[in-house]
């Protein structure tokens, strides 16, 4: 995408290569630490993590390249429109392509042929590499700033359609979901999937809130854009309440049990969307009658900031937080080495010829 933009809009090649290879060198990190994130139970849940930052993090990158010289926030959320217009055109893509491949290797197995494992690979690796770059064609022109793409025709209409019909519609349900919350308080607190669940609940609010934006107030009527605020305070405020909930779920099950790589991870981004949603409430507050949507401008850009600062984060720190002390673990035997490299905490031992039962802490039996 970078070089799409690079070639095809302004000749920035310096700034381009110079985000490419951090980006790079974030993949090639993950790669060369992740053994040093403590258990094996530890760098699988990194390595699925990483899953979802690296892409994050280039998306972070793409967007630095687009707004290196704009950057006020009128800029930086015509970037958040366009990017979300490009994943729902991906998601198209993605099913077509889903759809093509299937097709193929169907054609093939008809007639007896097996594709390569090779070949397969491409088709599924390379197409999906294919699919953001042919999206990112379609919905953007990148010989202008984004504040200057096209929002008025096409998609992008129907997107900011789309999210205005649902912010009362998730408006009703955060309603009616806070009052069933008294009468199954501890759900979150015992039940992990359900916790998993409030946590991709609080994103794709995050997500309408900024779709239901408008890019400007010109388009709008006085009363459709004074009823648009209110709604989009409300959800702000009942989303801001679940986030609080599912942020004390967190640390409360943190406490009964330890911090994993999963957990550091949703806390990290349970405080970042309560502060994007706190700013959405307090600059919603502050702001005058025709400066509201300023305001919002100003929230999504404090926290698009610290999206990409804890994705940093995540993807430098994790590594050796949970990292153990090969000192200690060298000097046990290779069958305990084993069970710590590939148990989680705590670990208890036991000898086959004694009743005597250790608890390992710190390379020393107790």
């Amino acid at each position: 995408m970078l070089i799409y933009f690079t070639a095809i809009g302004r000749k920035r090649w310096r700034l381009s290569a110079l985000i490419g290879i951090l980006l790079l060198a974030a993949g090639a990190y993950v790669l060369l630490t992740y053994p040093q994130t403590g258990t094996v139970p530890f760098q699988e849940q990194y390595l699925t993590l990483m899953v979802m930052h690296l892409p994050l993090l280039a998306w972070a990158g793409v967007g630095a390249f687009l707004v290196a010289r704009d950057r006020d926030p009128a800029n930086r959320f015509s970037f958040l429109i366009k990017s979300l217009e490009v994943f729902i055109l991906g998601g198209l893509l993605v099913i077509a392509g889903g759809l093509f491949t299937a097709i193929t290797v169907g054609l093939f197995d008809a007639l007896n042929v097996d594709l390569p494992e090779l070949v397969q690979r491409l088709l599924i690796a390379g197409g999906a590499g294919l699919i953001p770059v042919v999206a990112t064609a379609v919905i953007y022109n990148p010989t202008v700033p984004p504040a200057e793409q096209a929002f008025d025709e096409g998609l992008s209409k129907l997107v900011a359609l789309l999210m205005r019909i649902l912010l009362p519609l998730t408006l009703l349900v955060l309603l009616v979901y806070l009052a069933f919350i008294p009468f199954h308080f501890r759900a979150p607190f015992e039940n992990r999937d359900v916790l998993i669940i409030y946590n991709g609940m609080l994103f794709a609010v995050v997500v309408l809130l900024v779709g239901a934006t408008p890019v400007s107030l010109a388009e709008l009527s006085p009363r459709l854009a004074r009823w648009l605020r209110v709604g989009i305070i409300a959800v702000a405020a009942l989303a801001l309440i679940v986030s609080l909930y599912s942020l004390a779920a967190i640390l409360y099950r943190t406490t009964l049990d330890r911090l994993t790589p999963n957990r550091l991870a949703f806390i990290g981004w349970n405080m970042v969307n309560i502060g994007l949603l706190f700013l959405v409430l307090l600059f919603q507050a502050r702001a005058k009658e025709g400066r509201w949507l300023y305001g919002l401008y100003r929230a999504y850009r404090a926290g698009t900031v610290a999206y990409t600062v804890w994705t940093v984060a995540m993807i430098v720190a994790t590594p050796w937080l949970f990292g153990i002390n090969q000192g200690e673990v060298e000097a046990l035997p290779e069958t305990v080495q084993q069970i710590i490299f590939n148990q989680p905490t705590p670990i208890l031992l036991k000898c086959s010829g004694s009743p005597h039962i250790y608890l390992l802490d710190r390379g020393e039996k107790s």
